[in-house]
């Protein structure tokens, strides 16, 4: 496992779409993030400047996303998936290989990144033009960093699980969007209860909920607590790398 792992960590990090990824990641975090906390400082005196942050990670979510699908992809569109297999023969190794390497690049890139959009928020929001007191409380910063890096870190493992499953850039991309956002806004939008509470448990709603998030496209906080969404969106990452290993096991390369 450890050779698996250095390997795979070889790989991530040597590819181009790993840093852009990342990068593309901090600029619609910071940007996003210091649209919305201006937005909030237009109506509120006080703004913890970690709030819009977790508000935008329903769009700065598919940077971390990108880069666990292209983790697995990119081997299948070059072919170098069976060079990759002959080294690690044991399936379900090669996977958890994978899994193992993108969720702590994905924790990191999350506490960085949200620490970076959370310090920029709060000095702009410092601008006289807000008239408002941003906040940056040391233990609920760390606390939402924290929980950001761990939201991003099970979103990134559930790629690789729907990566490997269906082994296309393309398709994976258009599947995890209409997992996370396209099907519970549309469940949401039809108003129908049992919809709703379908919506409200599926990974991105989970997430918020884990979050602590009041700003998720649903008028107000989830009727959950954290621990709950937590558990929630660690069991549909669990169901994506059973059903990716599932697939693997049983296809060739």
């Amino acid at each position: 496992m450890r050779d698996a792992m250095a390997a795979e960590w070889v790989k991530l990090r040597s590819i181009r779409s790993t840093w852009l990824c990342l990068a593309s990641g901090v600029v619609v975090s910071v940007l996003g993030a210091i649209t919305l906390g201006g937005a909030a400082a237009m109506e509120s005196e006080h703004v913890q400047a970690t709030e819009p942050v977790v508000s935008v990670i329903l769009f700065s979510q598919y940077a971390a996303i990108a880069l666990a699908v292209l983790a697995v992809t990119t081997e299948y569109a070059s072919g170098t998936i069976r060079p990759t297999l002959q080294a690690v023969p044991v399936r379900g190794r090669m996977l958890a290989a994978k899994a193992l390497v993108v969720a702590p690049v994905l924790f990191a890139a999350g506490v960085l990144t949200g620490a970076a959009a959370a310090l920029a928020t709060y000095l702009v929001l410092l601008a006289p033009v807000f008239r408002s007191a941003p906040a940056l409380a040391p233990a609920a910063t760390a606390a939402d960093l924290l929980r950001l890096g761990v939201f991003h870190a099970l979103v990134g493992v559930l790629a690789v699980g729907v990566s490997a499953a269906l082994r296309g850039s393309a398709g994976s991309l258009a599947a995890l969007f209409m997992a996370t956002l396209g099907l519970p806004l549309l469940l949401v939008m039809t108003g129908v209860p049992a919809a709703v509470e379908v919506s409200l448990r599926l990974p991105t709603f989970a997430g918020m909920a884990f979050l602590g998030s009041t700003d998720n496209l649903t008028g107000g906080p989830l009727p959950y607590p954290p621990g709950e969404g937590l558990a929630w969106l660690a069991a549909w990452t669990a169901l994506a790398v059973a059903a990716g290993y599932a697939v693997l096991r049983r296809r060739d390369a």
